[in-house]
């Protein structure tokens, strides 16, 4: 596993983010994307429909993505079938390994602002108000909750998928500025520009 100091064996060209909700995943695909010429498309998304409701065409729908020669996404959905299909074909992860206070106050600002201006994300979808989010404790309605739950997941699951995907490169960043000294460093070495860290709302 690479850290921020460690070079990269090749130009990847397909490229999964890993991190619990709140750490940025979406937001650090995006650059990374415009910075390599990589095509990005949010895997929430895919799964997503109207309502919060699952897309029966998601595994269809990841399948096609995946067969693209140059892609980078969110590694999530795992337990819903995306390793099966997606992992074998990436070539770098990217785990965004931040300390909890980190990715807490990261979530809660993201989570109060959407929740404010009802900020749509996408296929029609907003976040729930305020007051709904807070009055249950049922991970799959309150994300907050979700994010706690799943605090440890990649902690646990990284060394499983090291050993299932051997030929994956992995580098953990441990720490925001970590990942902006790393997107600097890789932007230097391949003669491409990096865009500053932008506020978004849709940070996963």
């Amino acid at each position: 596993m690479l850290s921020a100091s460690d070079p990269l064996p090749l130009r990847p060209e397909r490229i999964l983010v890993a991190g619990i909700t709140g750490s940025g995943k979406t937001t650090l695909a995006g650059r990374i994307g415009e910075m390599w010429g990589l095509r990005h498309v949010e895997i929430d998304a895919l799964f997503h429909g109207p309502n919060w409701t699952p897309r029966p065409e998601f595994l269809d729908d990841v399948r096609a993505f995946a067969a693209e020669d140059r892609w980078i996404t969110e590694w999530q959905y795992t337990s819903k079938g995306t390793d099966e299909i997606m992992t074998p074909r990436a070539q770098l992860a990217i785990w965004l390994d931040y300390p909890w206070p980190v990715v807490r106050g990261r979530l809660l600002r993201r989570t109060l602002s959407r929740s404010i201006r009802r900020t749509e994300m996408y296929n029609g979808n907003v976040e729930k108000p305020l007051r709904q989010l807070l009055k249950t404790r049922d991970p799959s309605g309150n994300i907050l909750a979700w994010q706690t739950k799943t605090r440890f997941f990649w902690g646990q699951q990284m060394p499983v998928k090291r050993e299932r995907f051997p030929h994956l490169t992995i580098v953990r960043l441990r720490h925001p500025r970590e990942t902006e000294r790393w997107l600097r460093a890789q932007a230097e070495a391949s003669g491409a520009s990096v865009a500053p860290p932008k506020r978004r709302s849709r940070d996963r």
